[in-house]
């Protein structure tokens, strides 16, 4: 049996949409769709192709965006999609002025996050919550490239 939040570690090849879908749960996998979508309309070319990595038998399978250095992460986990964001030291930086900004909730997993020598990994569980404080994303994802398309897009 399993358990919300294991990751899908069937090493043979990277998850389709229908193993996604399977995985994550109809909510997870809509979720998963509209923060494709809003990548590619905020970030039009930026990130060809997919970027699936493997993790080992501990992490399993993600889906990667990166540009020479790291942009995000989508961790698809057995009942729930989880967004991962390692933020370095300027970034971490840039940071600090829209801290106060953030939604609380999504301010304290910030500051609670762990650090490493690589920077602050940020992996937050993505629900309706997460995606109505779109404009605690938006100051992420502005923290890590800024936008191509300029505009901001339309919500669910």
């Amino acid at each position: 049996m399993y358990e919300k939040g294991e990751r899908m570690t069937d090493r043979t090849a990277p998850p389709d949409e229908k193993a996604l879908c399977g995985w994550m749960g109809e909510e997870g996998f809509r979720h998963w769709k509209y923060l494709l979508g809003l990548i590619e309309e905020r970030y039009p070319g930026v990130f060809p192709g997919n970027d699936w990595i493997f993790g080992g038998a501990k992490h399993g399978w993600s889906l990667r965006f990166r540009k020479s250095k790291s942009f995000c992460t989508l961790i698809p986990e057995r009942g729930q999609l989880v967004l991962l964001f390692v933020f370095g030291g300027a970034e971490r930086k840039a940071l600090e002025p829209v801290l106060p900004r953030l939604s609380s909730e999504v301010r304290e997993a910030y500051e609670t996050s762990p650090t490493y020598t690589d920077g602050t990994w940020l992996a937050l569980p993505v629900d309706e919550k997460v995606l109505d404080d779109l404009d605690d994303l938006d100051l992420f994802l502005a923290v890590k490239r800024k936008s191509s398309a300029g505009a901001r897009g339309n919500r669910r």
